[in-house]
């Protein structure tokens, strides 16, 4: 199972293009997850057409978006546990807050954003990944995206720079 991950898009309906090489990358993934902050359902609806594809809400999902997608979501791909959810509060504390929230669902992953800084590492036994933003350097060394790859009980995950 192949997923495209993504976070922290930040796009509104008249600029919502991503970005042609995670688009090319995305077409080869299976699912494609969205870790919060779309800002507009036309993010989600562009997403969709690449690949089948799960988003939660992030802090910056208006009304429109809220009523329609989870603060978070539980997911068991080719047997493991992957918690998605966007984060909140100051990033330096980020990972204390998602182990608050999600450790007692012994999870194997988990994919978040809200911080727009990639991370791709093992904490107390469990990867805590963050795309980063793909289409925005605001807080960020660079624009990124990310794809994490589970076969046959392993797991490999990549950040991709834009």
């Amino acid at each position: 199972m192949k997923i495209g991950v993504i976070s922290d898009t930040h796009l509104s309906k008249g600029s919502c293009e991503l970005p042609e090489k995670l688009t090319a990358d995305f077409k080869k993934c299976d699912l494609i997850i969205h870790a919060g902050d779309l800002t507009d359902i036309c993010v989600l609806e562009t997403l969709s057409k690449i690949s089948k594809t799960e988003a939660v809400c992030g802090n910056m999902d208006g009304h429109s978006l809220k009523p329609r997608l989870a603060e978070k979501k539980i997911f068991n791909i080719e047997g493991k546990k992957i918690c998605v959810m966007h984060g909140y509060g100051h990033p330096d504390k980020l990972v204390d807050i998602l182990k608050d929230e999600l450790f007692k669902e012994s999870p194997d992953i988990i994919i978040f954003g809200h911080s727009h800084q990639p991370k791709n590492e093992y904490i107390d036994g469990v990867l805590f990944f963050n795309p980063g933003s793909a289409t925005d350097t605001v807080y960020a060394p660079y624009r990124s995206y990310g794809i994490i790859e589970i076969d046959k009980g392993e797991i490999k995950a990549e950040i991709y720079k834009l």
